[in-house]
Protein backbone atom coordinates (compact mmCIF):
# COMPACT_ATOMS: atom_id res chain seq x y z
CA UNK A 1 0.00 0.00 0.00
CA UNK A 2 0.86 3.68 -0.02
CA UNK A 3 0.24 6.15 2.82
CA UNK A 4 -1.56 8.77 0.74
CA UNK A 5 -1.85 11.09 3.75
CA UNK A 6 1.91 11.32 4.35
CA UNK A 7 3.00 14.97 3.87
CA UNK A 8 5.64 13.90 1.34
CA UNK A 9 3.21 11.72 -0.63
CA UNK A 10 -0.14 13.54 -0.48
CA UNK A 11 0.59 16.41 -2.93
CA UNK A 12 1.27 13.94 -5.76
CA UNK A 13 -1.10 11.14 -4.71
CA UNK A 14 -3.93 10.34 -7.16
CA UNK A 15 -6.60 8.85 -4.90
CA UNK A 16 -9.21 8.72 -7.67
CA UNK A 17 -7.21 6.35 -9.87
CA UNK A 18 -5.74 4.28 -7.03
CA UNK A 19 -7.15 0.80 -6.41
CA UNK A 20 -6.62 -2.00 -3.88
CA UNK A 21 -6.96 -5.47 -5.40
CA UNK A 22 -6.24 -7.27 -2.12
CA UNK A 23 -8.60 -8.52 0.59
CA UNK A 24 -6.89 -9.02 3.94
CA UNK A 25 -6.81 -12.59 5.26
CA UNK A 26 -6.53 -12.55 9.09
CA UNK A 27 -5.45 -16.22 9.16
CA UNK A 28 -4.19 -18.76 6.64
CA UNK A 29 -5.80 -22.10 5.84
CA UNK A 30 -4.08 -23.71 8.83
CA UNK A 31 -5.41 -21.10 11.24
CA UNK A 32 -2.05 -19.36 11.61
CA UNK A 33 -1.90 -15.56 11.65
CA UNK A 34 -1.39 -14.13 8.16
CA UNK A 35 -2.45 -10.48 7.79
CA UNK A 36 -3.80 -10.15 11.31
CA UNK A 37 -7.09 -8.49 12.27
CA UNK A 38 -8.81 -6.53 9.51
CA UNK A 39 -8.60 -2.77 9.96
CA UNK A 40 -11.98 -2.21 8.28
CA UNK A 41 -15.15 -4.29 8.20
CA UNK A 42 -14.74 -5.21 4.53
CA UNK A 43 -11.14 -6.41 5.12
CA UNK A 44 -10.24 -4.28 2.09
CA UNK A 45 -7.98 -1.42 3.16
CA UNK A 46 -8.55 2.08 1.73
CA UNK A 47 -6.32 3.01 -1.21
CA UNK A 48 -4.37 5.51 0.89
CA UNK A 49 -3.40 3.08 3.68
CA UNK A 50 -0.10 1.27 4.17
CA UNK A 51 0.23 -1.21 7.01
CA UNK A 52 3.84 -2.13 6.27
CA UNK A 53 5.75 0.93 5.02
CA UNK A 54 7.42 -0.71 2.03
CA UNK A 55 5.14 0.80 -0.61
CA UNK A 56 5.26 4.28 0.92
CA UNK A 57 9.06 4.22 0.89
CA UNK A 58 9.07 3.10 -2.76
CA UNK A 59 6.49 5.71 -3.82
CA UNK A 60 8.41 8.55 -2.17
CA UNK A 61 11.63 7.56 -3.93
CA UNK A 62 9.82 7.87 -7.24
CA UNK A 63 7.80 11.03 -6.69
CA UNK A 64 8.05 12.79 -3.32
CA UNK A 65 7.46 16.47 -4.18
CA UNK A 66 9.86 19.35 -3.60
CA UNK A 67 7.91 20.93 -0.75
CA UNK A 68 10.46 21.86 1.89
CA UNK A 69 9.97 18.78 4.02
CA UNK A 70 11.73 15.42 4.04
CA UNK A 71 13.07 14.25 0.71
CA UNK A 72 12.49 14.84 -3.00
CA UNK A 73 11.75 11.96 -5.32
CA UNK A 74 13.58 11.28 -8.56
CA UNK A 75 10.59 12.67 -10.51
CA UNK A 76 8.99 15.09 -8.02
CA UNK A 77 6.34 16.38 -10.43
CA UNK A 78 4.62 13.13 -11.45
CA UNK A 79 1.55 11.47 -9.98
CA UNK A 80 1.57 8.46 -7.66
CA UNK A 81 -1.13 5.86 -8.30
CA UNK A 82 -1.35 3.09 -5.71
CA UNK A 83 -2.34 -0.13 -7.50
CA UNK A 84 -2.04 -2.55 -4.62
CA UNK A 85 -1.32 -6.26 -5.12
CA UNK A 86 0.34 -7.13 -1.78
CA UNK A 87 -1.18 -8.50 1.42
CA UNK A 88 -0.53 -6.79 4.77
CA UNK A 89 1.74 -9.74 5.54
CA UNK A 90 3.90 -8.98 2.50
CA UNK A 91 2.75 -11.80 0.22
CA UNK A 92 2.06 -10.97 -3.43
CA UNK A 93 -0.20 -13.62 -4.92
CA UNK A 94 -1.01 -14.20 -8.57
CA UNK A 95 -4.62 -13.00 -8.85
CA UNK A 96 -4.10 -9.50 -7.38
CA UNK A 97 -0.96 -9.11 -9.50
CA UNK A 98 -2.91 -9.95 -12.66
CA UNK A 99 -5.69 -7.55 -11.68
CA UNK A 100 -3.22 -4.75 -10.92
CA UNK A 101 -1.37 -5.07 -14.22
CA UNK A 102 -4.48 -5.22 -16.36
CA UNK A 103 -5.93 -2.22 -14.51
CA UNK A 104 -2.69 -0.28 -15.11
CA UNK A 105 -3.01 -0.99 -18.82
CA UNK A 106 -6.69 -0.05 -18.90
CA UNK A 107 -6.29 3.37 -17.26
CA UNK A 108 -3.15 4.43 -19.12
CA UNK A 109 -0.52 4.27 -16.39
CA UNK A 110 2.85 5.22 -17.86
CA UNK A 111 5.23 3.18 -15.71
CA UNK A 112 4.68 0.46 -13.11
CA UNK A 113 7.14 -0.28 -10.31
CA UNK A 114 7.17 -3.91 -9.11
CA UNK A 115 9.37 -4.21 -6.03
CA UNK A 116 8.33 -7.78 -5.31
CA UNK A 117 8.15 -11.32 -6.66
CA UNK A 118 4.98 -13.36 -7.08
CA UNK A 119 4.44 -15.77 -4.20
CA UNK A 120 4.70 -18.48 -3.14
CA UNK A 121 7.69 -19.49 -5.31
CA UNK A 122 10.96 -17.54 -5.36
CA UNK A 123 11.96 -19.58 -8.42
CA UNK A 124 9.22 -20.91 -10.67
CA UNK A 125 10.09 -24.24 -12.31
CA UNK A 126 7.77 -26.12 -14.65
CA UNK A 127 9.54 -29.49 -14.47
CA UNK A 128 11.48 -29.69 -11.22
CA UNK A 129 11.68 -33.28 -9.96
CA UNK A 130 11.68 -32.00 -6.38
CA UNK A 131 8.11 -30.70 -6.84
CA UNK A 132 4.81 -32.49 -7.05
CA UNK A 133 2.87 -32.31 -10.30
CA UNK A 134 0.45 -29.91 -8.59
CA UNK A 135 3.32 -27.62 -7.62
CA UNK A 136 4.77 -27.78 -11.13
CA UNK A 137 1.43 -26.74 -12.61
CA UNK A 138 1.08 -23.90 -10.11
CA UNK A 139 4.48 -22.54 -11.07
CA UNK A 140 3.70 -22.88 -14.78
CA UNK A 141 0.50 -20.94 -14.16
CA UNK A 142 2.41 -18.12 -12.48
CA UNK A 143 4.89 -17.88 -15.36
CA UNK A 144 2.19 -17.95 -18.04
CA UNK A 145 -0.41 -15.86 -16.25
CA UNK A 146 1.98 -13.08 -15.30
CA UNK A 147 3.48 -12.99 -18.81
CA UNK A 148 0.03 -12.53 -20.30
CA UNK A 149 -0.76 -9.69 -17.87
CA UNK A 150 2.62 -8.05 -18.41
CA UNK A 151 2.14 -8.28 -22.18
CA UNK A 152 -1.35 -6.81 -21.84
CA UNK A 153 -0.05 -3.82 -19.89
CA UNK A 154 3.00 -3.27 -22.12
CA UNK A 155 0.90 -3.38 -25.29
CA UNK A 156 -1.15 -0.56 -23.78
CA UNK A 157 1.86 1.63 -23.15
CA UNK A 158 2.94 0.62 -19.64
CA UNK A 159 6.70 0.52 -19.04
CA UNK A 160 7.40 -2.34 -16.63
CA UNK A 161 10.16 -2.06 -14.02
CA UNK A 162 11.03 -4.67 -11.39
CA UNK A 163 13.42 -5.15 -8.50
CA UNK A 164 15.94 -7.88 -9.33
CA UNK A 165 15.89 -9.55 -5.91
CA UNK A 166 17.82 -9.66 -2.64
CA UNK A 167 19.23 -13.18 -2.49
CA UNK A 168 22.88 -12.44 -3.46
CA UNK A 169 22.24 -14.95 -6.24
CA UNK A 170 23.54 -15.21 -9.80
CA UNK A 171 20.16 -15.63 -11.47
CA UNK A 172 21.87 -17.06 -14.54
CA UNK A 173 23.26 -19.92 -12.45
CA UNK A 174 20.88 -20.52 -9.52
CA UNK A 175 21.51 -23.68 -7.52
CA UNK A 176 19.34 -23.84 -4.42
CA UNK A 177 15.98 -22.29 -3.53
CA UNK A 178 15.50 -22.24 0.24
CA UNK A 179 12.51 -19.87 0.24
CA UNK A 180 9.84 -21.86 -1.57
CA UNK A 181 7.03 -22.36 -1.20
CA UNK A 182 6.77 -19.36 1.09
CA UNK A 183 3.06 -19.98 1.58
CA UNK A 184 1.47 -21.63 3.46
CA UNK A 185 3.83 -20.64 6.26
CA UNK A 186 6.05 -23.54 7.33
CA UNK A 187 6.12 -25.26 3.92
CA UNK A 188 9.60 -24.10 2.81
CA UNK A 189 12.02 -26.76 1.65
CA UNK A 190 15.49 -26.75 0.13
CA UNK A 191 15.30 -27.74 -3.52
CA UNK A 192 17.80 -27.78 -6.36
CA UNK A 193 17.08 -25.30 -9.15
CA UNK A 194 18.74 -24.31 -12.41
CA UNK A 195 18.45 -21.62 -15.08
CA UNK A 196 15.21 -23.14 -16.41
CA UNK A 197 13.58 -21.77 -13.23
CA UNK A 198 12.67 -18.08 -13.21
CA UNK A 199 11.92 -15.32 -10.75
CA UNK A 200 8.66 -13.60 -11.71
CA UNK A 201 8.36 -10.77 -12.73
CA UNK A 202 12.10 -9.94 -12.66
CA UNK A 203 12.87 -12.54 -15.35
CA UNK A 204 9.65 -12.16 -17.33
CA UNK A 205 9.84 -10.85 -20.89
CA UNK A 206 9.39 -7.12 -21.41
CA UNK A 207 10.40 -6.21 -17.85
CA UNK A 208 13.33 -3.90 -17.01
CA UNK A 209 15.04 -5.41 -13.96
CA UNK A 210 17.14 -3.33 -11.60
CA UNK A 211 20.16 -4.38 -9.52
CA UNK A 212 20.99 -2.52 -6.29
CA UNK A 213 24.10 -0.44 -5.56
CA UNK A 214 25.68 0.67 -2.31
CA UNK A 215 26.74 4.28 -1.66
CA UNK A 216 30.28 3.62 -2.91
CA UNK A 217 28.87 2.53 -6.26
CA UNK A 218 29.64 -1.15 -5.81
CA UNK A 219 26.97 -3.79 -6.35
CA UNK A 220 25.21 -4.18 -3.04
CA UNK A 221 25.98 -7.37 -1.13
CA UNK A 222 22.36 -8.54 -1.13
CA UNK A 223 21.53 -7.75 -4.75
CA UNK A 224 20.86 -10.59 -7.15
CA UNK A 225 22.75 -10.32 -10.42
CA UNK A 226 23.19 -11.99 -13.78
CA UNK A 227 24.37 -11.00 -17.23
CA UNK A 228 21.01 -11.99 -18.73
CA UNK A 229 18.92 -10.63 -15.86
CA UNK A 230 20.37 -7.27 -14.75
CA UNK A 231 19.18 -4.59 -17.17
CA UNK A 232 20.26 -1.49 -15.24
CA UNK A 233 21.45 -0.65 -11.74
CA UNK A 234 20.49 2.06 -9.27
CA UNK A 235 21.04 3.08 -5.63
CA UNK A 236 19.52 0.50 -3.32
CA UNK A 237 21.58 1.23 -0.24
CA UNK A 238 23.96 -1.09 1.58
CA UNK A 239 24.47 -0.67 5.31
CA UNK A 240 27.64 -2.77 5.04
CA UNK A 241 29.28 -0.71 2.26
CA UNK A 242 32.12 0.60 4.40
CA UNK A 243 33.67 -0.03 7.78
CA UNK A 244 31.13 -1.58 10.12
CA UNK A 245 27.39 -1.20 9.56
CA UNK A 246 25.57 2.12 9.33
CA UNK A 247 21.86 2.60 8.68
CA UNK A 248 22.57 5.90 6.93
CA UNK A 249 24.23 4.05 4.04
CA UNK A 250 20.75 2.85 3.12
CA UNK A 251 18.04 4.76 1.21
CA UNK A 252 15.94 7.34 3.07
CA UNK A 253 12.25 7.32 2.18
CA UNK A 254 8.87 8.26 3.61
CA UNK A 255 7.44 6.07 6.38
CA UNK A 256 3.93 5.89 7.88
CA UNK A 257 3.97 7.05 11.51
CA UNK A 258 1.69 4.27 12.73
CA UNK A 259 3.99 1.61 11.24
CA UNK A 260 7.02 3.05 13.03
CA UNK A 261 5.06 3.20 16.30
CA UNK A 262 3.94 -0.42 15.94
CA UNK A 263 7.54 -1.48 15.26
CA UNK A 264 8.84 0.44 18.29
CA UNK A 265 11.02 2.73 16.17
CA UNK A 266 9.63 5.94 17.71
CA UNK A 267 8.83 6.63 21.36
CA UNK A 268 5.61 7.81 23.00
CA UNK A 269 6.53 11.43 22.26
CA UNK A 270 7.11 10.62 18.59
CA UNK A 271 10.89 10.87 18.72
CA UNK A 272 13.05 8.40 16.72
CA UNK A 273 14.78 5.69 18.77
CA UNK A 274 17.65 5.13 16.35
CA UNK A 275 19.57 6.46 13.37
CA UNK A 276 17.39 4.45 10.98
CA UNK A 277 14.44 6.84 11.48
CA UNK A 278 14.33 10.59 10.74
CA UNK A 279 11.67 13.07 11.88
CA UNK A 280 11.25 16.29 9.91
CA UNK A 281 8.86 19.12 10.75
CA UNK A 282 7.70 22.18 8.82
CA UNK A 283 5.08 24.73 9.82
CA UNK A 284 3.67 22.55 12.57
CA UNK A 285 3.52 19.44 10.35
CA UNK A 286 5.87 16.57 11.12
CA UNK A 287 6.65 13.58 8.91
CA UNK A 288 8.74 10.45 9.32
CA UNK A 289 11.33 8.80 7.11
CA UNK A 290 13.20 5.52 7.36
CA UNK A 291 16.45 4.15 5.97
CA UNK A 292 15.92 0.86 4.12
CA UNK A 293 18.01 -1.06 1.63
CA UNK A 294 17.18 -3.59 -1.07
CA UNK A 295 16.57 -3.86 -4.78
CA UNK A 296 13.07 -2.72 -3.80
CA UNK A 297 14.74 0.66 -3.22
CA UNK A 298 16.78 0.48 -6.43
CA UNK A 299 13.84 -0.19 -8.76
CA UNK A 300 11.97 3.05 -7.91
CA UNK A 301 15.07 5.09 -8.75
CA UNK A 302 14.89 3.60 -12.25
CA UNK A 303 11.12 4.09 -12.32
CA UNK A 304 11.60 7.76 -11.50
CA UNK A 305 14.10 8.14 -14.34
CA UNK A 306 11.64 6.43 -16.69
CA UNK A 307 8.98 8.92 -15.54
CA UNK A 308 11.31 11.80 -16.42
CA UNK A 309 11.85 10.37 -19.90
CA UNK A 310 8.12 9.90 -20.47
CA UNK A 311 7.46 13.44 -19.20
CA UNK A 312 9.96 14.83 -21.70
CA UNK A 313 9.30 12.74 -24.77
CA UNK A 314 5.77 11.42 -24.34
CA UNK A 315 2.91 12.55 -26.57
CA UNK A 316 -0.61 13.37 -25.35
CA UNK A 317 -2.71 10.22 -25.08
CA UNK A 318 -5.00 8.26 -22.80
CA UNK A 319 -4.97 9.81 -19.37
CA UNK A 320 -1.89 11.94 -20.03
CA UNK A 321 1.31 11.27 -21.94
CA UNK A 322 2.28 8.18 -23.91
CA UNK A 323 5.68 6.86 -24.89
CA UNK A 324 6.16 3.33 -26.20
CA UNK A 325 7.76 1.09 -23.56
CA UNK A 326 10.40 -0.03 -26.08
CA UNK A 327 11.37 3.62 -26.56
CA UNK A 328 11.49 4.23 -22.81
CA UNK A 329 13.71 1.17 -22.40
CA UNK A 330 16.04 2.32 -25.17
CA UNK A 331 16.33 5.82 -23.67
CA UNK A 332 16.84 4.43 -20.17
CA UNK A 333 19.78 2.36 -21.41
CA UNK A 334 21.23 5.19 -23.53
CA UNK A 335 21.18 7.64 -20.63
CA UNK A 336 22.61 5.17 -18.10
CA UNK A 337 26.28 5.53 -17.17
CA UNK A 338 28.18 2.38 -18.23
CA UNK A 339 30.02 0.67 -15.40
CA UNK A 340 32.46 -2.18 -15.93
CA UNK A 341 32.81 -5.28 -13.79
CA UNK A 342 35.18 -4.91 -10.82
CA UNK A 343 38.75 -6.12 -11.16
CA UNK A 344 39.16 -8.95 -10.37
CA UNK A 345 35.74 -10.09 -11.58
CA UNK A 346 35.49 -12.54 -8.72
CA UNK A 347 34.43 -10.23 -5.95
CA UNK A 348 34.49 -11.33 -2.31
CA UNK A 349 32.20 -9.57 0.17
CA UNK A 350 32.86 -10.08 3.86
CA UNK A 351 29.52 -9.93 5.64
CA UNK A 352 27.40 -11.67 8.23
CA UNK A 353 30.40 -13.67 9.45
CA UNK A 354 31.10 -15.22 6.08
CA UNK A 355 32.78 -14.58 2.75
CA UNK A 356 30.32 -14.18 -0.11
CA UNK A 357 31.88 -14.69 -3.54
CA UNK A 358 30.13 -13.25 -6.58
CA UNK A 359 31.42 -13.27 -10.17
CA UNK A 360 30.60 -10.52 -12.65
CA UNK A 361 30.18 -11.59 -16.27
CA UNK A 362 29.91 -9.39 -19.37
CA UNK A 363 31.54 -6.19 -20.62
CA UNK A 364 31.19 -2.53 -19.73
CA UNK A 365 28.21 -2.10 -22.06
CA UNK A 366 26.20 -4.88 -20.41
CA UNK A 367 27.22 -7.02 -17.44
CA UNK A 368 25.75 -9.00 -14.61
CA UNK A 369 26.41 -6.50 -11.81
CA UNK A 370 25.37 -3.21 -13.44
CA UNK A 371 23.45 -4.18 -16.57
CA UNK A 372 23.59 -1.45 -19.23
CA UNK A 373 24.77 0.97 -16.57
CA UNK A 374 23.71 3.10 -13.61
CA UNK A 375 20.52 5.06 -14.27
CA UNK A 376 21.12 8.79 -14.56
CA UNK A 377 18.29 11.25 -13.85
CA UNK A 378 20.33 14.25 -15.01
CA UNK A 379 21.07 12.73 -18.39
CA UNK A 380 17.42 11.68 -18.71
CA UNK A 381 16.34 15.25 -18.04
CA UNK A 382 18.82 16.86 -20.43
CA UNK A 383 19.62 14.37 -23.21
CA UNK A 384 18.84 15.54 -26.73
CA UNK A 385 16.00 13.64 -28.43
Amino acid sequence: GVDGKHPDIAPNFNRELSRNFVTDKPKDEAGETLDGPCEVSSCKDPVDEDDDGHGTHVASTIAAPINGIGIAGVAPGVQIVNIRAGQDSGFFFLKPSLDALTYAGDIGVDVVNMSYYVDPWLFNCTNNKADSRKDQLEQAGIITGMQRALDYARQRGVTLISALGNGSTDLGHPKVDKESPGYPVGEKKDRQVDNSCVNVPAESAGVISVAGLGPSGRKAIYSDYGVEQADVSAPGGDALDGKGAKATRSILGAAPEHVLRAAGRIDAKGEPKGADVVKDCKGGTCAYYQYLDGTSMAAPHATGVAAILISRFGKPGKGGLELAPATVEDLLYKTATPKACPVPREYVYKAYGQDITQVCEGDEADNGFFGHGVVDAWKAATVEP
